[in-house]
């Protein structure tokens, strides 16, 4: 097995999925990592050299099978992409605290547990990607996004404090923010009056992480901002 592995969790019908397509259109055999095995079957019929793995990232003994099962699959690791999300609307007030929580555990602990089992090997091997999605929920907390934000800003926090130990280990920690709605029928739905331009494409994301996981490690990126053309920021 000589072709490199992609580890992508959050594996959905958006960001997900379109990942997963770019990594293994740019030769990786991946792993694609969620909670909903229809979703991940269908995606694993349509990309050769895919595999899809039913897990929870916030449960750490799941992610440890998991990578096991992954490098006796695929291979070891040289790509991570925590793409794997919990999210939730409401003020401190109304918020229950255990929604907080569970997506402490989702957006920030999973991480966690993914980055930590696969990051020996990269330091091991000189070389390696970790790209991890998030939003402007990282930097500003917003009322309504209570239940949210904190988790993200603890994300970007943790990806950071991994980048400056692990890039002198010649391992690439990238953190891309995403400052838009994503174009997915949900979203669609929802802002049905927004035009074209008020949405960003799932693949222009992934085709971001994609450029991340190639740059020359003399112009390594961190904090990566990505928004539509016609955002208003």
């Amino acid at each position: 097995m000589t072709d490199p592995v992609c580890v992508i969790s959050g594996v959905g019908p958006g960001t997900g999925s379109a990942l997963a397509r770019r990594f293994a259109r740019g030769g990786y055999r991946v792993a694609m990592l969620a909670r909903n095995a229809e979703r991940l079957n269908g995606l694993e019929r349509e990309l050769a050299d895919s595999k899809a793995y039913l897990c929870d990232v916030s449960d750490a003994t799941q992610v440890e099978a998991t990578l096991d099962k992954i490098e006796r699959q695929l291979g070891v690791p040289t790509a991570l992409v925590h793409n794997a999300v919990g999210g939730a609307f409401g003020s401190f007030l109304e918020i229950d605290p255990a929604v907080l929580n569970r997506n402490f555990q989702i957006n920030t602990m999973g991480l966690l547990y993914l980055a930590r089992r696969v990051a020996p090997a990269m330091i091991s091997a000189g070389h390696g990607n970790i790209i991890v999605t998030g939003n402007t929920s990282a930097l500003r907390g917003r009322p309504s996004f209570a239940g949210f934000a904190p988790t993200k800003a603890a994300q970007r926090i943790l990806t950071e404090a991994m980048a400056r130990e692990l890039g002198p280990k010649g391992v690439h920690v990238a953190y891309i923010v995403i400052d838009a709605v994503i174009d997915v029928p949900w979203t669609r739905e929802r802002f049905k009056d927004k035009p074209d331009e008020f949405f960003i494409k799932p693949a222009a994301i992934a085709d971001e992480a994609w450029h991340l996981t190639r740059q020359d490690r003399s112009a390594w990126s961190f904090n990566v901002e990505l928004r539509p053309y016609a955002e208003n920021w």
